[in-house]
């Protein structure tokens, strides 16, 4: 049996709760495991809250996450909650479930497909009005066993109502008992055969924050190098910032504004150098983009398979930063003395920009001014429950006389509610 569970949402985490990928407590069904994708997904969700009940869903672009985006959907619930529309499907979620045309509704989803156990999920978040963990197995439409778990997190037009729903799901398929047994005696053959492993040196143990003993000693005291230093060194002395951040005893909020602030010098130097700074993301296979040039800086300093969700923050407060012309060695104090820190200068970046965009129409305006211009319905043409009852959109003429305009679906369950809610 699927498990589900509700998840209190904290909007009061410590800036310093960034330094560690991110990790946050999860919710209950999916563990607390900072490199799940469900976790990832919760902690990007929560990072969207700001000072909200909800999250905007303007702010979210799932084919812009390349960490789980892959493995997501969006659901509409403007259209109603019985069969919500699928405005967005992920390209791993599409290849699984083996769809190759359009999807408009969740009635469309192929029976006994991954997508399809959503259904058994995606009310209890009207319900609840937070994020509900599943996990579960079940055979797929190719015979095969699968075990999944996903999320599923409300995001709102308006900030009040739920009417969007946005769904992460990860899964693996099971293997035969012949295929187990075999690949155990392989694993049990090569472990009998292999070499006893040598240690592993630390993470730029060589960098120039290393002691004789490969030791990282306090940075804090340590000159940044000659501008004229080669741009290694730069990166050298920030991926040595970063690996404090994480490692560091006193864990505190300085620790990490250094770490950025770094980075952000790094950032200021390979403008000097572009053609090294090329050299050093083709050779960590990091991509820049032209929308966000400062994520690949933030990657390459805190390694690109750091949480995501982390990795814009810090790209968002070097992008500040780079706004406001600070120069080399400001950026760790210029956050320090930030009212409210690095989640506030967030917060406030994040704010600003979307006061730039256009206004999105509203919805239920555009509902009801749809309504307003559609033609008349027959009544004779409008289906009725076993009880000759429905539930009908009607508007008033010119004349004075009513029309009707719409209809709910017979049997859908919001017209069950609208029946009791009109009795009562």
């Amino acid at each position: 049996m699927d498990t589900l569970r509700g998840q209190e949402i904290s909007n009061e985490q410590d800036d310093f709760d960034y330094a560690d990928n991110g990790a946050i407590e999860a919710p209950p069904s999916v563990g607390s495991d900072e490199r799940r994708m469900q976790v990832r997904a919760y902690n990007y969700w929560a990072s969207l809250l700001s000072d909200r009940a909800l999250p905007s869903i303007e702010d979210l672009s799932p084919d812009q996450l390349e960490d789980f985006g892959p493995n997501s959907v969006l659901l509409d619930f403007s259209t109603g909650l019985d069969n919500p529309a699928v405005v967005y499907l992920g390209t791993a979620l599409r290849r699984e479930c083996e769809v190759t045309g359009a999807i408009q509704f969740i009635n469309d989803v192929p029976s006994r497909s991954l997508l399809s156990r959503l259904t058994d999920h995606y009310l209890q978040i009207i319900a609840n009005a937070a994020p509900i963990g599943f996990e579960a197995g079940f055979v797929n439409q190719r015979g095969a066993d699968i075990l999944y778990r996903g999320i599923l997190m409300p995001f709102s037009s308006d900030g009040e109502t739920i009417d969007f729903v946005f769904g992460v799901i990860s899964w693996k398929e099971l293997a035969s008992q012949a295929v187990a047994d075999e690949l155990g005696r392989e694993v049990d053959a090569a472990l009998r055969s292999s070499a006893q492993p040598r240690d592993v040196a630390p993470i730029w143990a060589d960098g120039p924050a290393a002691g004789e003993d490969g030791d990282t000693l306090d940075l804090a005291g340590m000159e940044s190098p000659a501008e004229d230093a080669p741009l290694a060194d730069w990166l050298a002395l920030a991926r040595d910032g970063a690996e404090q951040a994480r490692t560091s005893e006193a864990r505190t909020h300085s620790a990490l504004y250094r770490a950025i602030g770094l980075a952000y010098d790094f950032a200021l130097m390979t403008e000097a150098a572009p053609d090294d700074y090329s050299e050093m993301l083709a050779d960590a296979g990091i991509k820049a983009q032209a929308r966000s040039p400062l994520t690949a800086v933030v990657k390459l300093v805190f390694g690109s398979t750091y949480d995501k969700t982390r990795i814009t923050e810090y790209a968002t407060a070097l992008e500040h930063a780079k706004a406001a012309e600070l120069g080399l060695g400001a950026l760790g104090d210029y956050l320090d003395q930030y009212p409210g820190g690095l989640k506030a200068l967030v917060r406030d970046e994040r704010a600003q920009r979307r006061a730039a965009l256009p206004d999105r129409p509203d919805p239920r305006q555009s509902a009801r001014a749809a309504l307003k211009a559609a033609a008349p319905i027959d009544p004779a043409a409008i289906p009725t429950d076993i009880d000759g009852l429905a539930v009908v959109i009607a508007r008033r003429e010119a004349d004075g006389t009513i029309a009707i305009v719409g209809a709910l679906p017979d049997g859908s369950d919001l017209g069950q509610r609208v029946i009791a809610a009109a009795a009562g």
